[in-house]
């Protein structure tokens, strides 16, 4: 189903105790019979990478919890080293739907893109997206979902996020977004149906402390104007912003 892209194309899916769910997701892409599909386990104490590796994953398991980000470079650095082309990354909760990943391949195949962004806006709650309102008015940005983990990233935007410069953001959303911006990278977003994580909760905003710590970071990376520069701009659904 990912046609000519299919060797050329690695997934990376970044996980954290997600036993109970780390399963199901790699089943669905075995569906598309995409075989490079690599597991990042960020320092889980469950049995998160003893199932991925028993569904035949690559599995690259960390000595220390690096969180979302992290685990995600690390894969993206792996990719690097095998000499893949293009990197779709997917949470490892559910929420991403295997069948969509053709979506975003099929849109990086027909568009002059460097980034596309899998986006659901109509799973955001009413306080996310007034604080993705905030942060664009901070940032410039002009997408819908500043923290979608569903991503296909073409090879300039992988050596750039799993080069050193790179290392130093917290989450994977804002800051890289304003790092690709400043590399005057084509990014696109465009829609895609998710679903809600298929058990536990999400790793970023599952308490009050969390959400203002996040609300901080990112509001520091912005301020800095981390990647920002004038006369950037960020398409949306093949139409420049």
């Amino acid at each position: 189903m990912l046609n000519s892209y299919t060797q050329q194309t690695a997934i990376v899916i970044p996980a954290f105790n997600e036993e109970k769910n780390i399963g199901a997701v790699l089943d669905s892409l075995e569906s598309l019979r995409h075989q490079h599909v690599i597991v990042v386990d960020d320092y889980s104490t469950d049995r998160t990478a003893h199932i991925a590796e028993e569904k035949g994953c690559v599995v690259l398991r960390l000595p220390v919890q690096l969180g979302a980000w992290g685990a995600i470079q690390t894969g993206l650095r792996y990719a690097v080293k095998k000499g893949y082309q293009h990197v779709v990354t997917m949470d490892a909760d559910g929420q991403h739907a295997a069948s969509e990943i053709k979506r975003l391949v099929d849109f990086a195949q027909t568009h002059s893109a460097n980034v596309v962004i899998g986006t659901c806006p109509g799973r955001l709650s009413a306080g996310k997206k007034l604080a993705w309102a905030y942060f664009r008015l901070l940032t410039g940005l002009q997408l819908e979902d500043l923290t979608s983990g569903f991503r296909w990233y073409d090879r300039q935007a992988v050596h750039l996020l799993a080069s050193p410069v790179a290392s130093v953001l917290d989450f994977q959303d804002v800051g890289v977004l304003l790092l690709l911006k400043k590399a005057g990278l084509a990014i696109y977003e465009v829609p895609v149906n998710m679903s809600q994580r298929n058990q536990g909760k999400s790793k970023v905003f599952y308490s009050w402390w969390m959400v203002a710590r996040y609300m901080l970071q990112t509001s520091a990376l912005c301020v800095a104007k981390i990647g920002q520069l004038p006369g950037q701009s960020i398409a949306t659904a093949g139409k420049k912003k």
